[in-house]
């Protein structure tokens, strides 16, 4: 059995070292169609946020897509409960929908931030992306992003709570709450738990187009595509 392992080991360590050698070896840019790592790796990604993330900007983007959809936070879950248990179901399913449409308002922000981080990617971070793992790209957007995106969408969901009239919706939703007896009162900060909760989703629908390309040839729908990610097969 060990020698099994081994020889699996040995076997995983070969393969990585001639992908990485392969990678190693490949000119930096397209001549005459040679290959251009980094060219791919911006196409799958642009491919992810034309595909999955457009997707979270329309009505129920969030709301209805289990993946993402934005729950209460943990303090508040049990307002959601309480609220449901003495008869305020409908009370409790606005809020949690002005949520979710407050996210779906602020993704709209998105694209032009991932455009110039996915222009800024590097022949050798394309490198290091093709030899990572099932969601390297979309890590790599996460540290180049995040920050802008948060500064983006935080603004944009509290404008989003105003004008749906969130903040009357969860005042009245607390309120009632805080008003059951033997309950402790609850006063979350919603927009920043929305925004983290935003980027959470955006990222979890890029990292799914990412894993579909990497894993499924048929997702590969252009020349570049398959050049790039058969590398990695």
């Amino acid at each position: 059995m060990k020698k099994i392992i081994l020889a699996i080991i040995v076997f995983q360590l070969i393969a990585c070292g001639e992908l990485q050698q392969v990678v190693n070896q490949l000119p930096q840019g397209t001549t005459g169609g040679t290959l251009d790592v980094a060219a791919g790796l911006r196409e799958a990604l642009n491919m992810g946020i034309d595909k999955q993330v457009s997707k979270l900007t329309l009505e129920d983007g969030f709301l209805k897509n289990e993946l993402v959809k934005i729950l209460l936070p943990e303090e508040l879950r049990k307002v959601d409960k309480t609220l449901r248990d003495v008869g305020l179901s409908k009370l409790a399913d606005e809020g949690l929908k002005v949520l979710n449409r407050a996210a779906e308002d602020a993704v709209g922000e998105a694209t032009p931030i991932f455009v110039n981080a996915i222009k800024g990617i590097t022949f050798n971070d394309a490198k290091g992306i093709l030899l990572g793992s099932d969601d390297a790209a979309t890590q790599y957007l996460v540290s180049a992003t995040q920050t802008a995106l948060y500064a983006k969408f935080n603004p944009v969901i509290q404008n989003s709570f105003e004008k749906v009239g969130a903040d009357k919706i969860w005042n009245n939703l607390i309120t009632k709450y805080n008003n059951i007896p033997l309950t402790k009162n609850v006063n979350p900060d919603l927009t920043d738990y929305v925004t983290q909760e935003a980027l959470k989703g955006v990222y979890t629908m890029i990292a799914i187009e990412e894993k579909e390309i990497r894993t499924k040839v048929s997702s590969r729908t252009t020349d570049l595509l398959r050049k790039v990610f058969v590398l990695q097969d």
